[in-house]
């Protein structure tokens, strides 16, 4: 039979077939070929003996959350409690990108901010939206749930962003645990112990446990570069431009203009001497 894992727990994976769902273990053959199931994962098994007997082909997977065949990467947001944290935003939108997954940010605690924040954060989201990056605040359920439909998506981002909270507006029904944010530490606590699929607005959407740092490792300075997709957008004298060092870089040009945002600059910039080091 053919199915979806939906969901791990240790070594037990919970894969879903048309209605039915079977409690299934992997071949040993796996570890063999050094191939481990992944939540997402399309796969053949042989309900009698409830075993996995094959894992089809992939089109992507991420390492943080560990989930396949992702389409949409919901980056949960915080804007306050805890801050936002536009560095965190920016590698993980440059992380997902790479891995040909769509991201959308999904801003949340809108109503800790003031006047002047809440302005700060609608500029944010113009220029997101700008460069072709779908922004919605977690109170617009109905956008929230047109693109979620028919997709597999995981969400991301910081610990206590509201990520259980996000899925709980979705669906009532869920009813997952969450916990405040821990004053003395600034940041939340891991309330998800393993990784599950949750059919919500007629797609499957993943909670996962947060996390507040992020490598770059897989990725090379030209992959980089080119996950900041508003860069492509300007003609430089080089063509294998860094935007960093070089003279007539229209990247450097843009920012000097004020079309691309500095904060996306300085972090493309941090990132790269991550990179080598």
């Amino acid at each position: 039979m053919h199915g979806q894992i939906i969901r791990q727990i240790s070594n037990l994976y919970t894969v879903k077939c048309d209605d039915m769902l079977f409690g299934c273990q992997a071949r040993g053959k796996f570890r063999n070929m050094k191939l481990t199931p992944l939540v997402g994962d399309y796969v053949t098994i042989n309900p009698d003996e409830n075993v996995i007997e094959e894992i089809h082909p992939r089109k992507n997977e991420l390492a943080r959350p560990v989930i396949a065949n992702v389409d949409v990467a919901l980056i949960v947001t915080s804007v306050k409690k805890p801050n936002l944290d536009l560095t965190l935003l920016d590698k993980l939108i440059a992380v997902i990108t790479y891995n040909d997954v769509k991201p959308v940010i999904c801003f949340t605690k809108l109503d800790l901010l003031d006047e002047k924040e809440l302005e700060t954060v609608n500029n944010l989201r113009a220029y997101y939206e700008m460069i072709g990056i779908d922004v919605v605040y977690n109170y617009e359920v109905t956008e929230l749930k047109r693109l979620i439909k028919d997709k597999l998506v995981v969400l991301a981002g910081q610990t206590g962003a509201g990520k259980s909270s996000l899925l709980n507006r979705l669906d009532d029904d869920l009813d997952l645990k969450t916990q405040e944010i821990s004053e003395a530490l600034g940041r939340g606590k891991h309330t998800t112990r393993h990784v599950e699929l949750f059919s919500i607005g007629e797609g499957l959407m993943a909670d996962t446990p947060g996390f507040s740092a992020l490598d770059l490792d897989d990725m090379s300075k030209e992959a980089l570069r080119d996950s900041f997709i508003e860069f492509q957008e300007y003609e430089c004298k080089y063509r294998d431009c860094m935007h960093n060092k070089e003279n007539h870089c229209g990247v450097k040009d843009a920012l000097n203009d004020k079309k691309i945002l500095l904060s996306r600059y300085n972090n493309y910039l941090n990132f790269l001497e991550e990179l080598k080091k």
